[in-house]
């Protein structure tokens, strides 16, 4: 049979246990349990030290409930393997079991190679080991860190390992795209330099690519294609959970917290035509949300082909052990959920007490961590801003697109403006919710970087070899006239001028910050906003080219923001916080908000030393401003100014100060 070499004599094997579910070292050996509530039969097979040659197959002899379990005495750490399930090939009934595909153990912790798409792991391809990786036995993890994210503002830093290592040149090739990279000192001195206080790391666990894309030549780039959810991607961590928990321990020693973004909502076994991986071949019919009129197929709430059913019993625990496992074996301080609303829907839809998102709330591992949800899915009513539980942060679209709008010049913007920039309480301050559970972001790994925001009018996808289907249509973003790069002085300034206003106003906002990795430094795409296939220059952080100029004005704000009690700020502003006002000086009014050609917003705003005035400013022609007159007669000085970021910065003004167009001043007295 293929991939079955010289099989040695059978180890021992007895009924063990059914918990804790995987392969553990347990007793002088390894205790087996495999949960399948449709399978006849679970084998684990037994491979040799290089993971090539199949040395025993045995038939895990007992079953508790739906669990298969079984103790191999002799063996321990180390151990390489793989699972079979016996069981109907029934896919109108939703099970597709295929005793010829070898199975990851979806509680595994370490793989020995990655993951690649092979004719093999298709129905009908024949005997699937040699091409897929095999599990490695892992000790038990030590005791957990202390969490040690707070929800107080500080500045979050969405980056994606492989990417953000790769070309950087004082970093050792070897090291380049791993968490060892990652954990080098020149990668901590940027982020230290930057000052952020969280790292949010793309998702780090094993992924394959979808089919089509490796016929163009294209790879998975970002991550969001899982295989299984326990382990780290042998890409990206070739030393598994111990190189993962040194690269955390390395950020901890430098003040950094550690999220990761995880994806539990779908697989990368594609739809009813992919491949058998993992959980197809374990329990199709459990793990996955089916078609009710048609079992065969797949229900699509993710745009990814499939959904996993996180309502059940077996995926509720396989998602609780999968977290459990980067708390554990990897130290982490929190996570970002992918398209989260499917971690809340039931058969009748979404709820914020379903059965996962309850199970995390209560769980005294994960419950002190952070949770972010990303709150919108494709499916059906999947957008769910606001309606996460109220300690989970939540990613705050609205505020995205607010923002791009105002800064564009788009008419009508000012008010909304006003109310993001407050900490969109409309949205976060129901139940008293802390403001800080905004997650404010400009851009992020799914769309336009900071500077093809305002360069490109229009997504330019081409690499992608879709046809320009892919990717967003719905930007808010401009181009000053010319589309993509320009040698205009004139057109290339205004650009800049408005990456540091839009820097500025995320930085200076209440809630908590979100930088896209490189966006610091003028990273570009070429326009390209779903760059998740391009594993190369296109979304690899070119370090050479590194805007510094915009690298320092944002590490300013950084540190500008740390004592800034407006922005760092959990409340709701009170009317003795803030004042909004004309640029004359006098009272906004409800009228005044609603006039659709206010391109302007003046906040007079009270700080535990003294005040702050924040003049958002998005019309091209200058706008003089009034300054309002200080109780202890202190005079103005100019902290900010977007459109001179050189110009010294304790510059004094009486009276009224000039705001250049499209450009964003504070002012501390």
């Amino acid at each position: 049979m293929a991939g079955r070499g010289p099989v040695m004599s059978a180890p021992c094997i007895t009924p063990g246990t059914p918990e804790p579910l995987g392969v553990r070292p347990m007793a002088g050996g390894l205790n087996v349990a495999v949960f399948s509530a449709h399978a006849s039969a679970v084998e684990i097979a037994l491979f040799d030290a290089e993971g090539t040659h199949e040395t025993a197959r045995l038939a895990l002899p007992a079953r508790t409930g739906d669990v298969f379990h079984g103790h191999i005495a002799g063996l321990g750490p180390g151990t390489r393997y793989g699972l079979r399930a016996s069981g109907p090939f029934d896919p109108a009934r939703g099970h597709r079991f295929d005793g010829e595909k070898l199975l990851a153990d979806p509680n595994a912790s370490r793989f020995d190679r990655p993951f690649h798409l092979h004719p093999t792991l298709w129905r009908g391809g024949g005997d699937s080991a040699a091409a897929m990786p095999k599990a490695i036995v892992e000790p038990d993890p030590p005791p957990p860190p202390p969490p040690r994210f707070a929800w107080d503002g500080g500045v979050i830093y969405e980056l994606n390992v492989r990417a953000f290592t790769r070309r950087h040149p004082a970093i050792p090739a070897p090291l380049r795209g791993t968490f060892a990279g990652l954990a080098h000192p020149a990668s901590i001195a940027h982020l230290r330099r930057l000052g952020v206080a969280a790292v949010e790391l793309m998702p780090p666990t094993p992924r394959i690519e979808a089919p089509h894309l490796p016929p163009l030549g294209l790879a998975d780039a970002w991550g969001y294609n899982p295989v299984t959810f326990a382990a780290p991607d042998p890409r990206l961590a070739p030393g598994g959970f111990a190189e993962v928990r040194a690269a955390v321990a390395a950020l901890h020693a430098a003040g950094i917290v550690v999220l990761v973004d995880i994806v539990l909502n779908h697989t990368g076994e594609y739809d009813e035509t992919g491949p058998t991986l993992s959980l197809r071949g374990l329990d199709n019919a459990s793990y996955y949300r089916l078609d009710p009129a048609d079992p065969s197929r797949y229900r699509d709430d993710t745009g990814c082909r499939n959904t996993l059913a996180l309502d059940r019993p077996a995926s509720v625990r396989l998602a609780m052990d999968a977290l459990r496992a980067w708390v554990l074996r990897g130290g982490v301080d929190g996570f970002r959920f992918d398209l989260a609303p499917v971690l809340g829907r039931r058969e009748a839809g979404f709820d914020p007490a379903a059965p996962l998102l309850a199970a995390i709330e209560q769980d005294p591992l994960l419950r002190v961590r952070a949770r972010i949800a990303e709150p919108w899915d494709p499916g059906p009513d999947g957008y769910r801003l606001g309606a996460f539980p109220s300690d989970w942060g939540e990613w705050n679209d609205r505020y995205r697109d607010t923002l791009r709008r105002f800064w564009r010049g788009d008419r009508g913007e000012a008010g909304a403006f006003a109310t993001a920039i407050c900490g969109s309480a409309d949205i976060f301050a129901r139940g008293g919710r802390a403001l800080t559970r905004s997650v404010n972001f400009v851009t992020a790994h799914d769309g336009f970087t900071l500077a093809d925001l305002v360069s490109y009018a229009h997504k330019h996808n081409e690499a992608n070899g879709e046809g320009g289907r892919d990717g967003s249509d719905t930007n808010w973003s401009w181009n000053h006239g010319v589309e993509g790069p320009s040698d205009d002085p004139i057109v290339r300034a205004a650009r800049a001028a408005d990456q540091r206003a839009l820097l500025a106003s995320l930085l200076l906002s209440r809630g908590t910050p979100m930088l896209a990795m490189g966006d610091e430094g003028g990273r570009s795409q070429g326009g390209n906003n779903n760059a998740y296939a391009q594993d190369n220059e296109i979304s690899w952080l070119d370090w050479a080219g590194m805007d510094q100029a915009l690298l320092r004005f944002t590490a300013l704000l950084v540190r500008l923001r740390r004592r800034c009690q407006f922005a760092r700020g959990a409340g709701p502003l009170a009317e003795a916080d803030i004042a909004w006002r004309t640029p004359e000086g006098t009272p906004m009014t409800p009228a005044l908000w609603e006039e659709p050609d206010r391109r302007s917003v003046v906040a007079l705003v009270a700080e535990a030393r003294g005040q702050a005035l924040v003049i958002a400013h998005a019309a091209s022609a200058p706008l003089w401003v009034r300054l309002p007159e200080t109780p202890d007669g202190r005079r103005w000085r100019r902290v900010v100014d977007t459109a001179k970021p050189a110009a010294p910065r304790r510059g004094f003004a009486d009276g009224w100060v000039e705001v250049a167009g499209r450009s964003l001043v504070l002012l501390w007295s």
